[in-house]
């Protein structure tokens, strides 16, 4: 497999700062970080637990932030590789983590992997999503200054949830045939560029 983290200047000082932290305390930051870690836009510690976590472990809160950030930035990588725990060790071990943290990173992972990845898979990019469409088509044939014409439109409205506040909102379009017949050929390239991927 190849290397899931780069050796950057910041890992490096990341990596000692985690090996200076209380092993009795590392567990439970690596549970928290795990259980927040699928949830977007939030961060996993509030101010006060930060501060919290600063007196426990005697560190800046620049520091802190660094070791918070690494730690999430390592159980990602692991979720994006899907990572066994025995490759997860290995890897941590060539970052010169040592032995009893990088233990405690792989129990973690054992123990909330399945969870994590799952709630990873079913987290959306965008938190709108479709939830129903409806339409009408409109066929003008005269105006107070035309008498012949011959005008088409197709209404559409599409109910959107966002699944963060669980709001509906409806969005309202009108088409003309030209600009409809433009769409559809954007949904056509659309598809068959999800098609390939499947």
């Amino acid at each position: 497999m190849a290397a899931m983290f780069a050796a950057s200047a910041s890992l490096k000082k990341a990596v000692a700062l985690i090996n200076e932290l209380d092993i009795n305390r590392f567990p439970l930051l690596l549970s928290k970080i795990l259980q927040k870690l699928h949830v977007q836009e939030e961060r996993t510690f509030s101010e006060e637990e930060e501060e919290k976590l600063q007196s426990a472990f005697s560190m800046s809160s620049s520091d802190l932030e660094l070791v918070l950030q690494t730690l999430e930035f390592i159980l990602q990588q692991a979720a994006y590789h899907t990572a066994k725990p025995a490759v997860l060790g290995d890897q941590l071990r060539q970052l010169d983590l040592h032995e009893d943290k990088v233990n405690k990173i792989v129990e973690a992972w054992t123990a909330g992997a399945r969870d994590l990845v799952q709630k990873l898979r079913e987290r959306t990019v965008h938190p709108n999503q479709l939830e129903d469409v409806q339409w009408r088509l409109n066929l003008q044939v005269a105006q107070s200054t035309q008498t012949k014409m011959k005008l088409t439109n197709a209404f559409f409205q599409f109910g959107v949830r966002n699944e963060d506040t669980k709001k509906k909102e409806n969005i309202r379009l009108e088409f003309t045939h030209e600009e409809l017949y433009k769409f559809y050929n954007q949904l056509e390239t659309i598809q068959k560029q999800l098609d390939s991927l499947s």
